[in-house]
């Protein structure tokens, strides 16, 4: 599923939270490795569960043509600094369910871009 993109100035910082598209698939996969590096709040550890750009490439062709899933970046000067993915479930007796996961770079926590990707979580659901 698409979202349109939405602009943010917290704390004079500026930045975007919008779908992901095909042409961040290779920043997306640098950073995901940099985000699991700079916390141990996620359940990987830097490299682990790697996925690399084609593989990106295709989770976010599948989320744009799903109507259960929601893939978000925030961009900062274009230049993605963080994400967010909402996979729901496509059997009907655990369709209520979803995985969602936050990831932003440690540099840019304190700025809502975290609860700013609940948010658009909140309209993916409730709209």
């Amino acid at each position: 599923m698409k979202v349109n993109q939405k602009e943010f100035d917290i704390n004079n910082l500026r930045y975007s939270v919008r779908s992901a598209t095909e042409e961040g698939s290779k920043s997306l996969s640098e950073v995901r490795v940099q985000i699991d590096g700079e916390t141990e709040n996620l359940d990987r550890e830097k490299g682990e569960a790697y996925i690399d750009e084609p593989g990106f490439r295709q989770i976010i062709i599948d989320d744009t043509e799903s109507i259960n899933n929601l893939f978000l970046v925030a961009e900062i000067n274009e230049s993605i600094v963080g994400f967010s993915r909402c996979e729901g479930n496509k059997l009907k007796r655990t369709s209520h369910k979803v995985e969602f996961g936050v990831c932003v770079l440690k540099e840019y926590w304190g700025y809502g871009i975290g609860k700013n990707f609940q948010q658009g979580l909140k309209y993916f659901l409730f709209c």
